[in-house]
């Protein structure tokens, strides 16, 4: 592991908003402790300043703090959370700023990175609201057309894409560093609404962690997967399935429903994906910037 400067992108969750196990399910996808996981974040984490910004606020925030700390490697000194950068406003992706107000963290002024409609909802409704009023948290705008540089040599770019908007807009995040980049795209609707297309993205970047919050539209009961759209696992794998080898290496799937069986390490679907080159995302792993 690196330990001069630089950054690394931290995978500190791999499931759908709600995580694994999942509140209200006994069944056994949620009694498998092999499929246990956290909802979808990621870290960024500057090494030389031994800081980080987090890309979603989950509603396991406390426990993906604990684990950057340990993921960090400086035991001594845990990395400072400087900024957290909101994709959208479902429970899985903002809830988390809770833990900055006064019964928690009680932070002063931390910067939280949103998009426009997402500054309204924060601002308009309570608790998030009071988080603004009593300086725990400090909105910075996020402009589609100029990429945010947190620190020399890192830039974050805001990419939007279609998803549910009921509470504010949606975007991805290309980060960049002074190596490489990375795509970070947990929600989505459907890829053939997305422009640039998916192939397009994958061309500009190293690595890409992107929705595949169902396997199949078996999953959920007839009529349902209307409801909460997303892009099943199969139908990615077959828009990527005509670009070469490189391309298809740079996708790891992650955003997973507790009923998807790609949290199942010794189902079908895992040796789908891995025959067809892709990866599948995982707590803990890192990614050199």
């Amino acid at each position: 592991m690196p330990q001069s400067g630089g950054f690394d992108l931290i995978v500190l969750g791999i499931g759908q908003d709600a995580g694994n196990p999942h509140a209200g399910c006994l069944k056994l996808c949620c009694r498998d402790p092999r499929r246990r996981c956290l909802p979808a974040a990621m870290a960024i984490l500057d090494r030389a300043e031994n800081r980080f910004w987090l890309l979603d606020a989950t509603p396991r925030l406390p426990e993906q703090l604990r684990r950057m700390n340990d993921l960090a490697g400086n035991r001594e000194q845990p990395p400072t959370l400087v900024g957290i950068l909101l994709t959208h406003a479902h429970i899985g992706h903002y809830t988390g700023l809770m833990y900055c107000g006064r019964e928690a963290m009680n932070t002063k002024s931390l910067p939280v990175y949103v998009m426009p409609r997402m500054r309204a909802f924060l601002q308009e409704n309570g608790p998030w609201s009071q988080l603004i009023q009593l300086g725990n948290i400090k909105l910075h705008d996020l402009d589609e057309k100029a990429a945010l540089s947190p620190a020399p040599g890192l830039s974050v770019r805001s990419l939007r894409v279609p998803h549910r908007g009921e509470y504010s807009e949606t975007v991805a995040f290309v980060v960049s560093g002074p190596r490489r980049s990375a795509l970070y795209l947990p929600d989505i609707d459907a890829w053939d609404e997305m422009s640039p297309p998916l192939a397009a993205l994958l061309g500009e970047v190293d690595a890409a962690w992107i929705d595949a919050t169902f396997y199949d539209d078996a999953e959920l009961p007839a009529g349902r997967l209307g409801t909460v759209p997303h892009p099943p696992a199969v139908a990615t794998l077959k828009l990527l399935a005509p670009l070469d080898d490189a391309l298809r290496a740079r996708v790891r799937l992650l955003h997973f429903n507790h009923t998807n069986p790609l949290l199942d390490p010794d189902s079908h679907a895992v040796e789908t994906i891995r025959a067809a080159g892709l990866h599948l995302a995982r707590e803990g792993e890192r990614f050199e910037l």
